[in-house]
């Protein structure tokens, strides 16, 4: 007897130019056959990840990737339960990792999924410390920063998915780590349940010198800057590099509602980096894809102890999905934020 999928899908419908929302989606109930070829599982998705990558595919010009098509599903990374398998590879009640989306059900083939094991790890780690942002956060520090003991690690969004990681890596790296967040609770956060030296709250200072200021104080000077905001807190920080200091580019969130059609001017620095010889790298998760092993070698072991704090947020319900992206630019998270399906 065929089986066939009550499904839910969010169809990305209408390019934003600010903030995004509902209307930017349209959800729409589908059937989906459960016939499958070989080598192919039906996919129940559990959790989906919400990232700000998301917003950077909805600009309408080329960024590192091609504009997120309209009337397609929205893409995004997914762990979920196999209900149907036509693979010698998987079998009904796995769990898997995905890219299969925004929608409930979907049809994959068994070169799209990744198995997991729910002994080894909360499920959740493949879309947080051990997925994505865990790679984004290990190899920009440690390709791109080259932390050495001793030196004076600035992480903005310290607070978010991949900042916490990059704050945890930098301390076992021997880093002097300081964290920069939004709210005294975040901040609370940085220095009493992840460890930091010390913490900058940008939202308590309405002015550029006053945040440079704080930032200074805080600091005495940054050796690596590991940036996931831009826009006015990178302004501050960039006079405050040291010599050789090594800037990492990570994310500019403070940009993505709409600043990267029309960027807002600077940060200048320009000036800054040719005075203390620094240098400024870009970093994306994929270009380290191929030695994900290589992390999760390393990575993996402290997740399991406990060594590693992975904190995540999450939204419950599958309609509640753009509001949570939405919600990433309000800065409603701590650490990874997840909807729950």
């Amino acid at each position: 007897m065929q089986t066939t999928y009550q499904n839910q899908q969010w169809f990305y419908v209408k390019r934003p130019d600010g903030r995004v929302g509902n209307e930017h989606y349209e959800l729409r109930k589908t059937e989906l056959d459960g016939n499958l070829s070989a080598n192919e599982v039906i996919l129940r998705a559990r959790i989906v990840s919400v990232d700000p990558y998301i917003r950077i595919q909805q600009h309408e010009r080329n960024t590192y990737d091609v504009p997120h098509p309209l009337g397609i599903v929205q893409r995004a990374g997914v762990v979920g339960e196999v209900v149907a398998s036509a693979s010698p590879l998987f079998q009904a009640g796995d769990w898997v990792s995905a890219y299969s989306g925004w929608q409930l059900y979907a049809r994959c083939h068994q070169s799209e999924l990744t198995k997991l094991d729910p002994g080894a790890a909360p499920v959740s780690t493949a879309l947080g410390v051990l997925g994505m942002p865990g790679r984004t956060a290990w190899f920009g520090l440690t390709e791109a920063g080259r932390p050495r003991p001793g030196d004076t690690l600035l992480v903005s969004g310290a607070a978010g998915a991949v900042g916490s990681l990059v704050a945890q890596f930098g301390k076992r790296a021997g880093c002097r780590v300081i964290g920069i967040a939004g709210g005294p609770e975040k901040c609370k956060f940085l220095t009493e349940t992840l460890k930091l030296d010390g913490a900058v709250d940008y939202r308590a200072h309405t002015t550029p010198a006053a945040l440079r200021a704080a930032i200074q104080a805080a600091t005495g000077g940054v050796d690596i800057y590991f940036d996931n905001v831009g826009g006015p807190i990178t302004d501050a920080v960039i006079p405050l590099i040291k010599r050789r200091a090594r800037i990492i580019i990570c994310g500019a969130i403070s940009q993505y509602d709409g600043g990267l059609d029309t960027p807002d001017l600077g940060p200048r620095f320009l000036q800054h980096m040719l005075f203390q010889r620094a240098t400024i790298q870009g970093i994306l998760a994929r270009d380290f894809a191929h030695r994900m092993d290589e992390m999760l070698a390393i990575v993996a072991p402290w997740v399991k102890s406990g060594e590693i704090v992975f904190q995540e947020t999450y939204v419950d319900g599958f309609e509640q999905l753009p509001e949570a992206l939405n919600s990433l630019f309000e800065g409603k998270n701590t650490g990874k934020l997840l909807v729950r399906v």
